[in-house]
């Protein structure tokens, strides 16, 4: 199909919606539950994937000897399992890793930059409940590793099972959608009725990632952001510090409006599970379209509450996009790039508010993958412009961001609204 048309196709998906969306991904026929056993080397420990539609899958533990139950989700990353694992977006999930071999690089040092950020992990732990794989690699090499990935796992209390037929695993989430699951080390699988099948969609997967504390990165740049922590990725504050600007940290609740002609711009974070329990963040940002005059950014969930904020509704996908290799459309150029994404939830852009606009729609599914205001400088983006890991694309959105951030503060332009009318009338009246 020539681009140009498949831009089109692309925004006419986007027009779809949630429910006719769901029509056009694949599923699959009605069959025996699957019940897959990977024979395991007599003496080692056995791990059992039990998801809560019945399917089983039995293998090797090469993790945690303890049980978790968790929303089973996959990635098609090919690389990059120490930052994704880490990611804390992958927060209450078992990570099924498509990649056939995992862990044949090992698990690097925890090396710090210079704003006291780890260089190769995406957080101070592992997010994810567990880890799903097909053929755990048990010798490593790589010459900044200091420990196998098993050794990772157990250290951080994490089960992790080896042996799984992914691809079967995968055509099941494909089919049915992401599904709780139960993974658990031990000689038998748990009896179905006594698993305490929990989503962890339910809680509000923010507020349990998200900073306690106001923490400032960066003390020397030249333009101040308030950076609202929905479970932030490191290399987000990492690519912000990057362009020069001092980063605020902040709660995922924080009162931004008490204080908001301190910052020279806003930025939201990435983060776990459904956007609708960021009520108090939701409120923030709408009261703040309403006066604020500075630039605002947003990434992942970042883009979902400002959505939400400006009058859209979000819905779940059927098994997320989650990857390193999802084509996203800049609707402004027509422009296709390529992102990572680790998302379950997505805007309804079917119908968009007055004075908002579609910024990037999903060249695979349709899907929101963005939106900007017409007059303000607000946007924000479904993917992952930061990477860590991924593709580069789209790097230049933090510059882009940053270098609007400052060029306002240049321009002397009031944070909000109110302050601009008081400048005006003490002019007049001078």
């Amino acid at each position: 199909m020539p681009f140009l048309a498949a831009v089109s196709a692309a925004r006419t998906m986007a027009k779809k919606t949630p429910t006719q969306l769901a029509r056009t991904l694949a599923s699959v026929v009605d069959a025996p539950k699957l019940h897959a056993h990977y024979p395991v080397v007599p003496g080692s420990l056995t791990a059992h994937l039990q998801l809560r539609s019945g399917e089983t899958f039995t293998g090797g533990s090469f993790g945690a000897a303890s049980a978790t139950v968790g929303e089973t989700v996959f990635t098609t990353s090919l690389v990059g399992y120490p930052e994704s694992m880490t990611d804390p977006s992958y927060r209450g999930q078992l990570l099924v890793f498509t990649q056939p071999l995992i862990g044949n690089y090992g698990v690097p040092r925890r090396t710090r930059d210079s704003y006291g950020l780890l260089k190769h992990f995406e957080s101070e732990r592992i997010q994810c409940s567990g880890v799903v794989v097909s053929d755990y690699a048990t010798k490593y090499s790589h010459w900044n590793a200091v420990e196998s990935l098993s050794e990772w796992c157990a250290r951080e209390g994490v089960p992790a099972i080896t042996g799984v037929d992914t691809r079967a695993l995968v055509h099941i989430l494909r089919g049915q959608g992401s599904t709780l699951g139960s993974l658990s080390a031990g000689a038998q699988p748990l009896d179905a009725a006594s698993i305490s099948w929990v989503d962890p969609n339910a809680d509000n997967l923010v507020a349990q990632a998200s900073t306690d504390d106001i923490r400032v990165f960066n003390p020397a740049g030249d333009v101040h952001v308030a950076l609202i922590d929905c479970g932030v990725k490191y290399n987000i504050i990492r690519s912000l510090c990057d362009q020069g600007a001092r980063v605020s940290l902040v709660p995922w609740n924080h009162d931004v409006m008490a204080n908001l002609s301190a910052y020279d711009g806003i930025f939201i974070s990435n983060g776990p599970g459904s956007p609708t329990h960021c009520t108090e963040t939701i409120s923030q940002l709408r009261r703040a379209f309403a006066v604020y005059q500075r630039p605002i950014f947003g990434i992942c969930m970042g883009n979902q509450l400002m959505g939400l904020a400006a009058g859209l509704n979000a819905y779940k996908l059927r098994f997320g996009n989650r990857g390193h290799n999802q084509p996203a459309v800049d609707l402004t150029n027509g422009k296709c790039v390529i992102t990572s994404q680790n998302h379950g939830y997505a805007l309804d852009d079917s119908v968009m508010p007055e004075g908002w606009a579609r910024y990037y729609v999903n060249a695979n599914d349709g899907s929101n993958e963005g939106i900007r205001h017409l007059e303000k400088p607000f946007r924000s983006v479904q993917f992952h412009p930061e990477a860590k890991g991924g593709p580069l694309d789209t790097g230049y959105l933090f510059a882009e961001f940053v270098d609007s951030v400052r060029a306002a503060k240049q321009a002397g332009l009031a944070a909000t609204l109110s302050e601009d009318c008081s400048a005006s009338a003490q002019a007049a009246t001078a």
